[in-house]
């Protein structure tokens, strides 16, 4: 049998995958680098609720692969079913064997359908990243009347608002007593909350599904505590499970957070042996402890460190933990967050003081486009140090969080924070006067 042979493979075509190929090119371009898939199209993960609206279709989210093969990366289209990491070879469904010097695993994540009655009937769905998977999604929702998704997170409330503004009837479940409950405190939750309601949306919070009812084909969700709500598309959005089959197989040592255990370089228990993205092991920023958090810009961040490290330590480039920034539109307000939330830290037995700043993204009310934007941040009392910080307004909070999130990777204060040198201008800006970010940590500073 003939025996393929790169420097570097990668096993999965996502995010992580590609932008670990696209790096480890970069860093050592005399390596061949190869990433296998099982999927000729990939999606972008990020994009996926936007193909029900915005989007208008699962091929308008299609994850390009010029710029990676523009480098000199190849893909092989094929399904791995063992890894030998001893001998350095991975053997594929298609009957390939192929050999390595380095191998990274970016089997990135499945969907969990939960195990509730009736969740096998026809017009139960989860949003899967597979491109089939969510071509029959889509279909499905097009001719519905009557959707619900059960799951308030960021994926049930992005795919939810969208089916909303496409004019169909929808109602979200929630089992906590808020929205986005990872990343929000609830004063925040309740704006993305009152978007969708604006929207038509009926929301459910506290409520858990006890049934799927229907014959053959779902009719309706039951809740625990009697309610029915009519639906003839269920969308189950209760979070994602690492895919670690393949390394278990394989050896791998698995984490208590039930990834694949990793070091701050991406690094196996296996030598030569890397994993990045959803399937490996997070640890918090703050308190070391095993994070859940899965998103492409955690993977890619995971990747370029991956990427950089395959051959020689690059020290200036190690993963110190997961902060965790998200960012997400609803209705017509944009939200933001990074690190701990407000309740988070308390629980984690930090003693916080919370600051907020208000003020226009304009420096006048007169200026097209200019409308409110509101900041929390959340601090450390004693020592000052920023522990998080949550940001609600338009189009300027997914850069003023991604600042936030650069504070907390630096340890900065509250007091460094107020005294920061910032470019203003009337177009793009706050004015200089009442940059919200600053004014929260003045605000938290007074309370100190």
């Amino acid at each position: 049998m003939c025996i393929m042979k790169y420097d570097v493979l990668i096993i999965g075509g996502g995010p992580a995958g590609i932008v670990t190929a696209t790096t480890a090119k970069k860093f050592y371009p005399a390596k061949s680098v190869a990433i296998i898939k099982k999927e000729e199209t990939s999606l972008v993960p990020c994009g996926i609720p936007y193909i029900f609206k915005t989007l208008g279709s699962v091929e308008a989210d299609v994850m390009p692969t010029k710029p990676a093969e523009n480098l000199g990366i190849e893909f092989i289209i094929d399904e791995v079913e063992d890894v030998d990491v001893k001998a350095k070879v991975v053997r594929t469904k298609g009957g390939k064997s192929i050999s390595y010097e380095k191998l990274v695993f970016a089997t990135g994540s499945t969907p969990v359908m939960p195990r509730i009655e009736g969740v096998e009937k026809k017009g139960v769905f989860t949003v899967s990243k597979n491109i089939e998977e969510l071509r029959k999604l889509h279909e499905a929702v097009k001719k519905a009347e009557k959707v619900v998704i059960v799951g308030g997170g960021f994926i049930g409330v992005e795919v939810g608002e969208q089916i909303a503004k496409a004019g169909k009837k929808f109602t979200m479940v929630e089992m906590m007593d808020q929205l986005l409950p990872a990343a929000f405190d609830k004063e925040f939750a309740r704006i993305a909350e009152e978007e969708l309601k604006k929207l038509g949306v009926e929301v459910y919070l506290n409520s858990t599904v006890k049934r799927i009812t229907g014959n053959s084909s779902v009719e309706a969700v039951e809740l625990a505590d009697g309610r029915k709500i009519e639906a003839d598309v269920v969308i189950m959005s209760v979070g994602y499970r690492p895919n670690i089959e393949l390394a278990k197989k394989a050896g791998l040592r698995i984490s208590i957070g039930n990834r694949i255990w990793t070091d701050e370089y991406g690094r196996t228990s296996e030598k030569d042996v890397f994993a990045v993205g959803d399937c490996s092991e997070e640890k918090d920023f703050f308190t070391r402890e095993t994070s859940r958090v899965m998103l492409a810009s955690t993977a890619t961040f995971e990747a370029r460190i991956v990427g950089a490290n395959l051959y020689s330590l690059k020290v200036v480039r190690v993963n110190k933990g997961t902060v965790g920034v998200f960012s997400t539109f609803v209705g017509d307000v944009a939200l933001g967050a990074a690190g701990l939330t407000e309740e988070m830290a308390k629980k984690e037995g930090f003693e916080v003081v919370a600051g907020y700043g208000e003020s226009l993204n304009r420096h006048l009310a007169s200026i097209p486009g200019a409308a409110k934007t509101k900041v929390k941040l959340i601090f450390a009392k004693e020592s000052g140090v920023i522990l998080g910080g949550q940001v609600t307004g338009r189009y300027e909070v997914g850069e003023m969080v991604n600042q936030i999130a650069m504070a907390i990777q630096n340890n900065l204060t509250a007091s460094e924070i107020d005294t920061l040198q910032i470019g203003t201008h009337p177009l793009l800006t706050s004015a200089p006067t009442t940059p919200p970010v600053i004014l929260a940590a003045e605000d938290a500073l007074r309370k100190m």
